[in-house]
């Protein structure tokens, strides 16, 4: 499938939309946000004035009917990402779907026999591949900057969100695994495992536990896991999200035998790097919308003229991780 200009209708204009994703469309070469759907039309109508888009829709069937538009970015909860990418790609489609790809590894093969069945494209917005400071991160590990990799360790604590305590608490839907497919753990995680398996290779085993143990949201408040890779590296990870704010860290190490990488995973903090030499940080901001040289790989690919980093058959790898791990 080549496309010469990339006409996308988006479904959804919740947060993600405002800055990490819609305006990128725009400001890629070759590249348009011409539509975009959600089912409540006053906010379709109020996001497109603002962000001016040209058209609107209340539903993906008036989306998918409109004869410019010829890529489709789905910014929705998971629960209905395979319903609309599996009706986007049989209405001749690309696809760019939010991730987690889809509510479990079942719907995320789904997607991927209709995407094989109908020769339409499907990318999946694991966008730190793309990023500028975790391709930093893979170049110093390809050069062995710090010798063979033995470990990989990831940490991330953080207090409760502020609606989901007090006196009248109203968790979002990210903790309802209906229509997450899990909790904190499945929104964060997936990015995590994703980049790790681009950066160290297919992790071949995983296991681990996951527990509700503050009760303040039906999904999984806590998840520890150990995995291993292919090539031999072995990893593991804590994810708690009911510690108190002074607990809050982000922290992800990469160690080998002759040092250590340890950065962020969601904010643009320096990676530091540790040898005998001594100590390197490189400082390297988020662009102003995080997702945007991942979009500008997507519309070279659908030109015929890249490749981009991230495809539903490697996204459906994270889906399939997590379901290991938590069971």
């Amino acid at each position: 499938m080549i496309l010469k200009e990339i006409n996308w209708g988006m479904i959804g204009c919740g947060n993600v939309t405002e800055k990490k994703s819609g305006p990128a469309f725009n400001k890629v070469p070759h590249s348009a946000l011409v539509a975009v759907m959600a089912r409540d039309i006053n906010k379709a109508t109020d996001y497109a004035q603002r962000h001016n888009v040209p058209r609107w829709y209340d539903s993906v069937e008036a989306l998918l009917a409109d004869p410019e538009v010829n890529a489709i970015y789905i910014a929705t909860p998971p629960n209905v990402h395979a319903d609309y990418a599996i009706q986007a790609m049989r209405a001749g489609k690309a696809v760019y779907v939010e991730k987690p790809m889809a509510l479990n590894a079942a719907e995320c093969a789904a997607m991927n026999q209709v995407s094989a069945e109908t020769g339409m494209p499907l990318f999946v917005a694991y966008y730190r591949r793309a990023l500028p400071n975790f391709i930093q991160i893979k170049a110093l590990v390809d050069a062995k900057v710090i010798g063979d990799i033995r470990l990989v360790h990831l940490r991330i604590h953080h207090p409760p969100q502020a609606e989901e305590v007090g006196e009248n608490p109203q968790p979002r839907w990210r903790v309802m695994p209906e229509i997450s497919g899990g909790g904190h753990f499945h929104d964060l995680a997936s990015h995590q495992l994703d980049y790790l398996e681009y950066l160290l290779g297919a992790i071949k085993s995983t296991q681990g536990m996951a527990r509700n143990q503050a009760d303040l949201y039906p999904a999984d408040d806590i998840v520890v896991a150990n995995f291993e890779f292919a090539s031999g590296v072995l990893g593991s990870g804590t994810w708690c999200f009911t510690l108190n704010p002074e607990q809050r860290i982000d922290e992800t190490q990469i160690i080998g035998s002759k040092g250590k990488i340890s950065f962020a995973f969601f904010n643009d903090s320096p990676i530091r790097v540790e040898t005998a030499e001594g100590i390197v940080e490189y400082p390297i901001p988020y662009p102003e919308n995080v997702q945007q040289p991942f979009i500008e790989s997507i519309v070279q690919e659908l030109r015929g003229e890249g490749k981009c980093p991230s495809s539903g058959v490697s996204g459906a790898r994270a889906n399939a991780l997590m379901d290991q791990i938590t069971g």
